[in-house]
């Protein structure tokens, strides 16, 4: 058997929250893309892959998991912007539609410049100017 590596599709990341209606206006308010209508589960456009927002206790229910951990999850979602000046913009416009801001912007050891914000539920997300090669203008990975 041979162990070649292949490329998995990331084709939906979806999000325990507490309150569904608050969870798609803050994330509608930080300029995502709401696309479908469903009263119980909210899909929105990424750049190759779709954010769902589904209720906390379904979606824990659904993998057969308890609802009750709290603390570090152990992810973070990252969105990263064309330079540092959009780093900045971004948290502020992310605290002004109520995320907590976890780390301010700074540069950081890997030659980028990031920052942490949880949203309402949260859910930790990096936003991040990274310099280097690895990722295209539009967030993607640059082909080896």
């Amino acid at each position: 058997m041979t162990s070649e590596a292949q490329t998995q599709p990331l084709t939906l990341v979806t999000l325990g929250v507490r309150d569904l209606r608050r969870a798609v206006a803050f994330y509608t308010d930080v300029g995502f893309e709401r696309v479908g209508d469903d009263d119980d589960i909210a899909f929105f456009r990424t750049g190759g892959s779709v954010l769902a927002l589904y209720d906390w206790d379904d979606l824990a229910a659904d993998a057969q998991v308890d609802a009750t951990g709290t603390g570090f999850r152990g992810v973070s979602l990252a969105s990263n912007q064309p330079s540092e000046q959009a780093v900045d913009d971004e948290v502020e416009r992310w605290a002004a539609a109520g995320a907590t801001l976890v780390k301010p912007p700074e540069r950081v050891f890997w030659g980028g410049y990031s920052g942490y914000v949880a949203d309402p539920d949260g859910h930790l997300w990096e936003l991040a100017h990274n310099p280097g090669p690895l990722l295209s203008p539009g967030g993607g990975l640059v082909p080896a």
